[in-house]
């Protein structure tokens, strides 16, 4: 998604039809206090087995950050990988990665991520591993996935999940909204045996604005949040933190109306209120038994520098609300 903040007066421009959050101060409660190098975009965050705590992010060769507590963080004394894959520059000429995912499974780190250029679906995203999750540990495997000029979606915003023992890739950018494939639980690549990409959320109007997916399972259900209109804008961004749920991963997802993800339906969950502007790029992580929802917003206090954001998730009637 770092795509978007590169030309933030054409984006502004382009996204005048894209109407701001209502939403006041007193609709969401601010983000959890965090200190230091907080400047951040699109975070996916993980504890490691040590206790402490790691940061990628959009941008650099997947900038990292570190903490001991989940309050001060540090600008790590590497990104994620030293020197980018030769295979980044062809889908960005400054090989320029975005939107991280991490998880831990079958004994290792795996971190997802995103290579494409501003306003193009010509895109893939990439797969790498780690023993330790720590910053310039990576082993680099290649193409997950790609999309090209012709196809009806983006390959972009991973998003992985287990199910019953199968693995699952949720993604997608603007085009035709999100969609998932299903992944080899051995190798973390695309399924060869499957290659159904399914649909899970868009909506009725161009440009089609939602994207960053997370599926999270709480009881019967799973919830799928996405980012809904123009990110990477700062004081001007009118990004929102959206939600539905369904009881099959494939879904459908609905929102508590009943209304379809896939005919615009979602229930907001956070959107810009007092200082907060614009907060998406979305992640749930899962904490000392707490679901944590991190994100960034754009600072209107501090010229809308995007800023990295903490939020409990409680559960209320079934659904998702931040505290």
């Amino acid at each position: 998604m770092q795509r978007k903040r590169l030309t933030v007066a054409a984006l502004a421009a382009a996204f005048l039809l894209l109407a701001p959050s209502t939403a006041t101060a007193a609709d969401y409660p601010a983000p959890q206090p965090v200190t230091g190098d907080t400047v951040i975009h699109d975070p996916t965050m993980i504890r490691l087995r040590d206790g402490s705590y790691v940061a990628y992010s959009t941008h650099g060769r997947l900038e990292a950050r570190v903490s001991k507590d989940r309050k001060h963080w540090e600008r790590a004394a590497a990104d994620a990988f030293a020197e980018p894959p030769a295979w980044w520059y062809e889908y960005n000429d400054t090989a320029d990665p975005w939107a991280p995912e991490i998880t831990y499974r079958a004994g290792r780190y795996w971190l997802y991520y995103a290579v494409s250029s501003w306003g193009s679906n010509h895109s893939a995203i990439g797969l790498a591993t780690s023993a330790s999750g720590r910053p310039g540990t990576w082993t680099d495997h290649g193409k997950v996935f790609a999309s090209e000029r012709g196809d009806a979606w983006n390959a972009i915003d991973p998003y992985v999940v287990e199910d019953g023992g199968r693995l699952w890739m949720a993604f997608g950018s603007y085009w035709t909204g999100i969609r998932m494939i299903k992944l080899d639980r051995r190798t973390g690549l695309a399924d060869p045996s499957d290659t159904t990409v399914r649909h899970l959320a868009t909506r009725p109007d161009l440009p089609y604005a939602v994207e960053a997916p997370t599926l999270v399972k709480h009881g019967a259900y799973w919830y799928l949040f996405n980012s809904y209109d123009a990110c990477c804008s700062g004081l001007t961004a009118t990004y929102k933190i959206k939600v539905g749920r369904s009881t099959n991963i494939e879904g459908p997802y609905t929102d508590s109306s009943g209304k379809a993800m896939l005919e615009g339906g979602g229930d907001l969950v956070l959107a810009t209120h007092g200082r907060y502007i614009g907060p998406g790029g979305q992640s749930v992580m899962r904490d000392r038994g707490r679901d944590v929802l991190v994100h960034h917003y754009y600072d209107g206090q501090d010229e809308g520098t995007p800023k990295l954001g903490l939020n409990t998730l409680t559960w209320e009637g079934g659904w998702p609300v931040v505290s």
